[in-house]
């Protein structure tokens, strides 16, 4: 699983603007707590080719006027969530300075005996001010000015947090089977789903009322091939959710997603498509794997039903163009055999292995067709592309004012690139990386011999 990392500190300190930046994309997922109306947030962070799993929590440490039991709630599960993390990021506002609250949550943060990167926030152009002095007193060995709401200092943070945190090695035996996450709303037929496919009944364990709900692997063999589905919690709308367990259950649903190869999202025909579908899917897509959004109970609509729902896809689901769609009964069993047919197409072609010449003719392939704009009466320039991971695909592109690459540039690349390497139901992530010029900084040396010329250039030149 992906390593966790939770942002804590107290209200309106910009926690929500600290996980924005580093997801870089809309709330992956938002659970309400009853009559708090700060939301809790899960995402994906993205930093050198690694990713770990972010909670944005709620404020903690202040009294509510309205109600001390709202506070005393919000501080609580902030700490739950942070004893459940492998990390802490403390948000602090460098504008206010260093408050009692803050002393107090720092004790109680050391009792943790976890990580703490303390960012010290709303520093904008001033990271190395005054304001710092206060929060030294902490006692804390790791500070690191930032601004959220600009960027300012993150990218140095996200350098020391990734160098704390243990990721899995991608060659553990486990791997040796496809992982494959099957996500949904309750009660859409997930369960049934992974009954059908190993042919015998499983579904999810219930312990006693209150206890965690988990996420259940499911080995199986087909066609000589080893696979490993994990059936996941449904997922219902946040307002929906009030059950401190099921919310975890829910980052247990999303952890499933990052160790995952494929993930197969069924939607209920009979319902429909609906707003909880579409933020499932986007969920997905943030975590760039290969997606299936399988279609179950179609042998229940009539034909106009059909094409009435097969349009609903085509509308709510226009945001992400390379999901592979599959209609099957997991009740009957129909079109669940021809499942394993659509998951080994998109596994042969996530099985690249381009060398960086044969990527980089590709990409300036790519930018002739369509060059990128020019900035400052330069135009950006995009050298060669190597390919940086596989699951999910990323390809690193270095080049001179990366920084300056506009997302639309960048959506095409993706898609073209989808395109040249025949890639099945699967997106292309892409990291841009600013080449430094190798000379900066060194004089030339001249040899002896170049410094007599020079001389006599010179002479010549004031002679004429």
């Amino acid at each position: 699983m992906k390593p966790i990392v939770a942002i804590i500190g107290r209200p309106n300190v910009g926690k929500s603007t600290f996980f924005n930046n580093l997801t870089s994309s809309r709330d992956a997922l938002v659970v309400d707590r009853p009559g708090i109306t700060r939301d809790r947030q899960y995402g994906v962070a993205h930093h050198n080719s690694n990713s770990f799993l972010i909670i944005d929590t709620g404020g903690m440490g202040e009294i509510n006027h309205e109600s001390k039991d709202i506070a005393d709630l919000m501080t609580e599960q902030s700490m739950f969530a942070a004893k459940e993390s492998s990390v802490l990021v403390w948000i602090v506002d460098g504008r206010i300075g260093l408050t009692n609250v803050d002393e107090i949550l720092a004790k109680n943060l050391r009792k943790l005996n976890k990580p703490i990167f303390l960012a010290i926030n709303k520093l904008e152009g001033n990271l190395s001010g005054i304001e710092l002095n206060d929060f030294y007193s902490l006692g804390l060995d790791s500070i690191w000015p930032i601004s959220a709401k600009r960027g300012d200092g993150i990218s140095k943070l996200l350098d020391a947090l990734v160098g704390q945190l243990s990721f899995e090695s991608k060659n553990k035996v486990d791997e040796e089977n496809l992982i494959i996450s099957i996500l949904g709303k309750p009660n859409v037929g997930k369960s049934t789903l992974i009954n059908k496919i190993i042919g015998e009944k499983r579904v999810l364990t219930f312990d006693q009322p209150g206890t965690t709900r988990d996420s259940i692997k499911v080995p199986t063999k087909k066609n000589g091939k080893n696979y490993t589905f994990i059936d996941t919690a449904g997922v219902r709308r946040k307002s929906k959710v009030n059950d401190t367990v099921e919310k975890f259950s829910i980052l247990k649903s999303f952890e499933t997603i990052e160790s995952a190869k494929i993930v197969i999202l069924v939607i209920d025909a009979i319902e429909g498509v609906t707003e909880q579908d579409s933020t499932l899917l986007g969920m997905i897509q943030d975590s760039g794997k290969s997606i299936i959004v399988a279609i179950n109970k179609w042998d229940r609509l009539e034909k106009i039903e059909k094409d009435r729902i097969k349009s609903q896809l085509s509308r709510k689901f226009s945001f992400i163009d390379y999901a592979e769609y599959h209609y099957i009964s997991a009740l009957n069993g129909t079109g669940v055999n021809s499942l394993f047919k659509k998951i080994d197409v998109i596994v042969n072609s996530l099985d690249i292995n381009f060398s960086t010449s044969r990527l980089t003719e590709i990409l300036q392939k790519i930018i002739l067709k369509h060059p990128p704009k020019i900035v400052n009466g330069r135009r950006i320039k995009l050298r060669y592309m190597h390919l940086g991971d596989t699951n999910p695909i990323r390809f690193i592109i270095h080049g001179n004012q990366t920084n300056n690459v506009p997302d639309s540039y960048e959506r095409y690349l993706s898609k073209a690139i989808t395109k040249e390497l025949k890639l099945v139901g699967t997106p292309v992530l892409i990291e841009f990386k600013q080449s430094e010029n190798p000379y900066k900084g060194k004089r030339n040396i001249l040899t002896k011999r170049q410094i007599n010329k020079r001389a006599r250039l010179i002479k010549y030149r004031k002679k004429n």
